[in-house]
């Protein structure tokens, strides 16, 4: 297949779907999480085109004002906090339900950002519920 080929069958693909390379409003974007959901399914077959459609998709994600509002929100939580919270909302546990961090007033002081958690409170965490350290960074 020549050039010229190639290049007819790009510009009738991004003719038709221009937002596979650059996705301009929500219509957009949720057309391309609806390919990107087919693309996956047969991701071996499809990787050429999974790449080209998530830089579009990441380039949206970084640049449309509601992301970069929630990106900014999501910079500025403290990922331990977070997962101290679904581990209390899905073991059915409150601030008194962690001896292994201390006090129920420390444990408060953590989620209201007012302290840290410590390696020590990682590890320990980590021991009890079976899950990685990973996820506290």
């Amino acid at each position: 297949m020549g050039f010229a080929m190639i290049k007819e069958k790009a510009h009738s693909l991004f003719e038709e779907a221009s937002w596979i390379a650059r996705i301009k409003n929500n219509h957009d974007y949720n057309n391309a999480l609806a390919l990107m959901d087919e693309l996956i399914e047969d991701y071996d077959n499809n990787r050429p085109l999974i790449e080209i459609l998530s830089s579009s998709i990441e380039r949206w994600e970084n640049e449309d004002v509601a992301f970069k509002q929630f990106n900014k929100a999501i910079q500025n939580i403290d990922s331990g906090v977070g997962v101290l919270n679904v581990l209390m909302d899905k073991h059915k546990l409150g601030v008194s339900d962690f001896p292994e961090i201390g006090s129920k007033s420390l444990v408060s002081k953590i989620l209201n950002h007012e302290r840290r958690l410590t390696v020590d409170h990682i590890n320990a965490l980590c021991k009890r519920f079976g899950i990685s350290p990973k996820l506290f960074f």
